[in-house]
Formats: structure tokens, sequence, C-alpha cells
């Protein structure tokens, strides 16, 4: 500690290098920049092209009602994955907000929705800090974060965001990548991350450097069982987590009551 009992400016990980906690967001924000174009190919190359069927998995749980209104909050929702397919199940109330930190996400999001013809006042984008959500207590039948979570700054800040905007009764969703659980394939799995994702992360964009903090940045998130622990201190009850593909992804899942 240094001189006067005063300890040192607060560090967070970035990927497998501590920064300053200040600095952490930009960093973040310069990744998703530089892939925002081709955040489709980012999500293949992370997921060997899995994430589409856990992006299923993921909304199919959510239970989306047709019959009435469902309000929902997509934090971190990039380029509208999650979105789509919430509007895609839901009836004609439902409505997602789609809140990310990134300018450059929030603009691809926009330019896919218009594309789809989704623009039509169930769907609307704001670029938002997770930590700082610009919405009014209570305000949501559901928050989901799809592959979001491990890059906000303090996770623990976030949580307390999402169980402030929501309903009681609402639903706090997350698809986050895990912890693999069978050992041959674990191996297996490292050995594509560190070598082959920022290999070809480099060829797909020009650069891979976003690649290997991506995977480093995956190492470094809390198992499933403490990040269950985080969610139940925040105040969340009948928390769970389901593993997908062996572990190679989680869906965690709490409620407001």
């Amino acid at each position: 500690m240094p001189a006067g009992g005063k300890s040192g400016p607060e560090k967070l990980s970035f990927g497998f290098r501590e920064v300053k906690a200040e600095d952490k967001q930009g960093l973040v924000n310069e990744v998703f920049a530089a892939v925002a174009a081709r955040y489709d190919a980012m999500n293949d190359l992370m997921s060997a092209g899995l994430h589409r069927l856990w992006k299923d998995d993921f909304v199919a749980a959510l239970n989306v009602p047709k019959a009435h209104a469902f309000d929902v909050l997509d934090v971190a929702g990039g380029t509208g994955d999650i979105a789509f397919r919430i509007l895609d199940r839901g009836g004609p109330d439902t409505r997602v907000t789609l809140a990310d930190i990134s300018p450059q996400m929030v603009e691809e999001g926009r330019r896919r929705a218009a594309a789809r013809g989704r623009l039509d006042g169930r769907l609307q984008f704001v670029v938002a800090n997770a930590e700082t959500l610009p919405f009014p207590d209570h305000r949501f039948d559901a928050y989901t974060i799809a592959f979001g979570i491990r890059n906000v700054p303090r996770i623990e800040v976030a949580l307390r965001e999402a169980f402030r905007v929501l309903k009681p009764g609402g639903v706090f969703q997350c698809l986050e990548f895990s912890q693999v659980d069978i050992p041959v394939l674990k191996e297996i799995y490292d050995a594509y991350s560190f070598s082959v994702i920022p290999a070809m992360g480099r060829e797909v964009t020009g650069d891979g450097a976003p690649y290997r903090y991506l995977v480093e940045s995956i190492r470094r998130f809390p198992t499933r069982e403490a990040f269950a622990g985080l969610i139940r201190q925040t105040g969340f009850s009948r928390v769970s987590h389901r593993p997908l593909s062996g572990g190679v992804a989680a869906i965690h899942r709490g409620w407001k009551t």
C-alpha cells in the first residue's frame, strides 16, 4: 500500500491485462467499434457457428407472450440478433428497447432493422451504458443480455441496474460464454480459441487483437456458480443456470420478486 495508507488506482481486467478502471470501457468500446460491421462473422468465429442455435434457445426460454403486452430491454443488444428473435416470437404488443454503449453497434442494428422492415415502433435503439441505464425504475417485463455482461467493467453495478429497471415479477436472462465441462473438449476449445480465432479474425477483419481480447475475456469471466451467486446477491430469486454445448456457453436466469 502506498505511503499514507491509500491504495493505488482501481484496476480491472481487460482480457489478461490489468488496466485502470476508468480506461476499461474505452478499450472495450474500441473492440466493438472495430468489429461492428463484422458482428456475425465475429460470433461465428467465437462459437464455431453455434451462437445462432444458442440464441434461438435463449429466446425460446424467455417464453415471450403473444396475447398481451411484453416490454423487453435488450442490453448490449448490438446489431439486433436477440431483439429480432424476440419480436418474431412475440405478439403485436411485444416491444424491445435495444441498448448498447457502442454507437457503431447501434448504427449497425438500425441498418439491419431497416433492411428487415423492423423500424415499425416495436423496436427502438438507445446508446446507453449498462452501469447507468437511462430508464425509470420498474419499467420492463424482461431484461436480456447476450454475450455482453463480461465486457461490462463492473458486473455488480450492471446487475443492480437490471434489478432496478425490472418490474416486480420481471425476469433477468443472460446468455454468456462459460467454462467447458468436458476435459477433452476443453483442450480442443482452448487450442481453437487462442490459436485459430485470433488468426481467423485477422484474416476476416484485418486485425486479430479484438478477437484475442474477446477470447481472454471469456477466461476471466466468473464460473457459472460464481456468477449465479452475484445474481442472487443483487436480490434476484429462483436463480438458475443451464450449460449449452458442454459448457461452452450458458443461460442464466433470475426473477425480481
